[in-house]
């Protein structure tokens, strides 16, 4: 799938924190900084990691160095999600955030210039999806905050069917067409772009998931990172520091907010790449 990343987990309440002077955190930091972490998404072409907040979209480099947020915009990321062709965000609005993306909640909006600008697209004031998530192809998944239906678009959002009824705190779509859930009662997979569901044999209680290519990564229950191959079997990548709050899957592991901070596992690395305050 294109990179994307997952919102709340089942039962967690931790957000963490990331604020003032930390060991290893580069000069260049800004005072300002965001507090609640609710996504994480690799950034297609870089080391970048994209950070989806309460204040907005924020970057953060492989030297630990944050910029934003993007575009001047504070508001509420809570849904977050990354296609070929533009970066689709839910949410609240924030002090600042103009009128017209909608309140109380944003619905779905839009960037065509990396978070610079955002235009309203659907819902516009009356869904706040936790639950975003963009597929290879383009389509848009969601599950707004009035309904446990998954909404899909196949039109970059403008227009929305729905799908199967589906109490999931986040997916997944992976190259192949498969959309996977992460549900309390376990994985489960739909093959038919979100019409039907059935459980995915053998798979760890997860509650974040992400994808890519093939490849799917979870954040489990019993504090471990999970990965499903293309063939199918689990294997354990590392363990969480404490409860993980965003997931995001990359070519050499995957992207984990936690107790720690941001954490890149690279291989057989762990990095900090950004330490909490």
């Amino acid at each position: 799938m294109k990179p994307a990343i997952a919102a709340a987990a089942l039962g967690t309440s931790s957000l963490l924190v990331l604020a003032g002077c930390a060991a290893n955190v580069p000069a260049e930091r800004p005072t300002a900084s965001p507090q609640h972490i609710h996504a994480i998404a690799a950034t297609p072409a870089s080391d970048d990691i994209l950070l989806a907040t309460h204040e907005g979209i924020w970057i953060v480099d492989d030297t630990g160095s944050l910029t934003g947020p993007l575009g001047d915009f504070d508001f509420d990321g809570m849904g977050f999600t990354i296609t070929d062709d533009a970066w689709f965000a839910s949410g609240h609005p924030g002090a600042t955030t103009p009128a017209e993306l909608g309140s109380p909640n944003l619905g779905i909006i839009r960037s065509d210039d990396e978070g610079q600008s955002w235009e309203p697209v659907a819902f516009t004031g009356q869904e706040d999806f936790h639950v975003l998530e963009g597929a290879a192809d383009g389509t848009l998944y969601g599950i707004g905050s009035s309904s446990t239906a998954l909404r899909t678009s196949t039109d970059d959002g403008r227009s929305w069917s729905v799908g199967a009824e589906i109490e999931a705190v986040s997916l997944a779509a992976t190259s192949d067409g498969r959309l996977f859930a992460a549900t309390q009662g376990g994985v489960l997979l739909s093959q038919n772009a979100g019409v039907s569901f059935d459980p995915v044999p053998d798979a760890p209680t997860l509650y974040l998931l992400d994808a890519v290519g093939d490849v799917l990564v979870g954040a489990g229950i019993d504090g471990n990172l999970w990965r499903m191959t293309d063939a199918g079997q689990w294997e354990q990548l590392a363990a969480t520091d404490g409860s993980a709050t965003a997931v995001a899957a990359t070519e050499s592991g995957a992207l984990v907010v936690d107790e720690r901070g941001v954490v890149r596992f690279d291989g057989e690395q762990t990095i900090v790449v950004l330490p909490a305050g």
